[in-house]
């Protein structure tokens, strides 16, 4: 896979430095650069670009701006983001905008190539997702043989030993199936389901309330644990004015 990627920077050794590392990452590919938010925003909106790495304090439109202008956009595809900055009290604000990942300058090769990889594992799963899209079920082993489960019946996947517990809408008991909630994770489409526990998988669709780190399930309510809340917030920073 190829990532088409533009570097947005107005500091010109930080523009040429993120530059070399796009250009050294086989999976990058380097269309264009500019040193001010406004002229990348001119090329996004007459070209495909997939990712963006985006300093932040910038004239005129900071990276900030540019994020949220992107995000109102409708009907056109965005650039996801990975921000550069020297400030760290942005962080939060990244992840308000759906940011990838946020680099703290000064920062080697090493920290680029993580993020990079982030990206990388980010729209291979899409790919993947989008080549599913037609697929509006999947078959799971419970006992002997192979079920087909519809994934708009599923509310929510429950880890359970070396099995897993499928819960589905009007069933009472939930149906066992000899698979691991990792294998779950990666078999169900991102986007309709969500990761939130290290024991759970909830359907989006399925979620009947939201209380602080609580997911109302209807059957039961979810706590979402510390490693699952960066995704989570991801998803209902989209309701939140």
């Amino acid at each position: 896979m190829k990532i088409k990627c533009i570097v947005v920077d107005d500091e010109p050794l930080a523009l040429d430095l993120v530059c070399n590392f796009v250009n050294k990452t086989g999976f990058l590919v380097l269309e264009e650069k500019f040193d001010s938010a406004l002229d990348a925003l001119s090329y996004i909106n007459a070209n495909a670009v997939d990712l963006m790495f985006l300093d932040i304090q910038m004239a005129d439109l900071t990276g900030m701006e540019l994020a949220r202008v992107l995000e109102g956009r409708k009907g056109k595809q965005s650039p996801k983001i990975i921000f550069t900055t020297a400030y760290n009290q942005f962080a939060i604000e990244g992840y308000k905008v759906d940011a990838l990942d946020y680099l703290l300058k000064p920062f080697g090769y090493e920290e680029f190539l993580n993020a990079s990889q982030k990206a990388l594992k980010y729209f291979e799963k899409q790919t993947v997702t989008n080549n599913a899209t037609a697929e509006e079920y999947i078959f799971l082993k419970v006992e002997y043989q192979l079920v087909k489960v519809m994934l708009k019946d599923i509310v929510l996947v429950e880890g359970y030993k070396d099995y897993v517990k499928v819960h589905l809408v009007g069933k009472n008991a939930p149906m066992l199936s000899l698979t691991t909630l990792k294998s779950m994770e990666d078999l169900l489409p991102e986007g309709q389901f969500l990761r939130v526990h290290r024991s759970y998988i909830i359907s989006l669709d399925q979620i009947i309330s939201i209380s602080k780190s609580t997911v109302n399930m209807g059957i039961m309510n979810i706590s979402v644990s510390e490693g699952y809340k960066d995704g989570f917030m991801q998803f209902i920073n989209k309701w939140i004015n």
